[in-house]
């Protein structure tokens, strides 16, 4: 593979992660990443609250727990080595009373099985000498998560892919791909392209970039819009750094938390509710596509079956501060409806099988002469220069 050509479709942190490795391990490879947008990181990879994950949540020896965890450490190096604005600041998790204790122990076991350093059980008294104005029961620290600039990281990763006499070329859409004996042939809006060898990091579109490859849509995405709000200056001595509720295995997303910014503020959020547009930061963004795409899914509608009560607490939620404000309040009681300024949003490209579960680990499917990513939500910055090196070792390998 060392002279061919490789492209990596999506200019996001996990596909500039994906450029930069490769042009470590085929220094003469023609690597190129296609963006469709104006600018690199527009989507997931600059609209997050920019935590450092460190492993805890996810199940021992998945993919999330053993990218996860190395992949915070060569994250933390890797911001270290090129003056990338970030804290290892650490969290707490917190348990809002007594029946969230068998969770916030199970909890603990897990992050020790997938080799988390330095985590402690809380009582009440010592986990207000962390965090003063907690509520809850008890609590555990995380001390290896922080916070970073995720778009900074992105910009350091695309100046050294250029040093690497890679290319990132922006406004290219990808329209329409075909394979033959030689590789793949590309068509954007910037023109066309060839290629032995292609990698599809295209987030929020990744199932649409596999089908245009050839693949059956098995898994799809639909798109999950995670609103935040801002807590007022004046207020944000309430919360030092992160603090996370236990996690409900009968609900598929983490719940609202508090997460100091690395360039100051503090956020509350997210929620997660249906976007009506793949990239629809805002209640009214509406894309007909999109939005058809969601509602002919068999497994949106099976997904909504099971999560009935979840979806609807969303969806209120969404539309009331005075609700928000009550999830809020069973991690800091002092919070009040007056304390928060409305935030930013994100949308998570999260993959739904057709029985309507969540697709909870990374999935890498790999063919021939192509690797699609096709899902990469949360821990994936965090993760991205390990996920990176997964994906370069496989590149060429038959």
């Amino acid at each position: 593979m060392g002279s061919h050509r490789i492209i990596i479709v999506g200019g996001g942190i996990v596909g500039l992660a994906t450029a930069y490795k490769l042009g470590r391990r085929l220094p003469d490879a023609s690597i190129t990443v296609l963006e469709k947008e104006a600018s690199v990181a527009r989507h997931q990879s600059g609209n997050n609250s920019g935590v450092l994950h460190c492993g805890l949540y996810y199940k021992p020896d998945s993919a999330k727990a053993r990218l996860a965890v190395s992949g915070i450490q060569e994250m933390v190096a890797f911001c270290r080595e090129n003056g990338v604005p970030h804290e290892v600041c650490g969290k707490l998790v917190v348990a809002a009373d007594e029946t969230e204790l068998p969770r916030l122990h199970a909890l603990f076991e897990r992050g020790q099985k997938n080799g988390l350093r330095g985590l402690e059980l809380l009582d009440r008294e010592q986990m207000r000498e962390i965090e003063p104005h907690v509520g809850g029961v008890a609590g555990l620290r995380v001390p290896q998560e922080g916070i970073v600039d995720y778009p900074k990281v992105c910009e350091v990763l695309l100046n050294k892919i250029t040093t690497q006499n890679g290319r990132v070329l922006t406004r290219a859409k990808v329209t329409a791909l075909r394979s033959g004996s030689h590789g793949w042939f590309l068509e954007t809006t910037t023109g066309a392209f060839e290629a032995e060898f292609l990698v599809n990091c295209a987030g929020l579109h990744c199932d649409r970039i596999s089908e245009l490859a050839g693949e059956r849509r098995e898994v799809r995405i639909v798109p999950f819009r995670g609103e935040y709000y801002k807590i007022k200056p004046e207020r944000q001595y309430l919360v030092r750094n992160l603090i996370y509720p236990v996690p409900d295995p009968q609900f598929p997303f983490l719940g609202v938390h508090f997460t100091r910014l690395v360039h100051g503020g503090i956020e509350a959020g997210p929620n997660a509710v249906l976007a009506f547009a793949r990239e629809g930061y805002r209640k009214s963004d509406l894309n007909l596509r999109d939005l058809f795409d969601a509602l002919s899914f068999s497994g949106l509608w099976r997904f909504l079956s099971k999560h009935k009560r979840m979806c609807w607490e969303e969806l209120k939620r969404s539309f009331s501060r005075r609700l928000f404000c009550g999830s809020l309040q069973r991690l800091v009681p002092e919070i009040g409806e007056a304390d928060l300024d409305t935030g930013g949003a994100g949308v998570r490209a999260q993959a739904m099988s057709p029985d309507g579960d969540l697709v909870q680990d990374f999935c890498l499917v790999r063919r021939q002469n192509v690797l699609h990513v096709l899902n990469a939500p949360s821990p994936a910055a965090t993760a991205s220069l390990a996920i990176g090196q997964e994906i370069a070792s496989q590149v060429g390998v038959v």
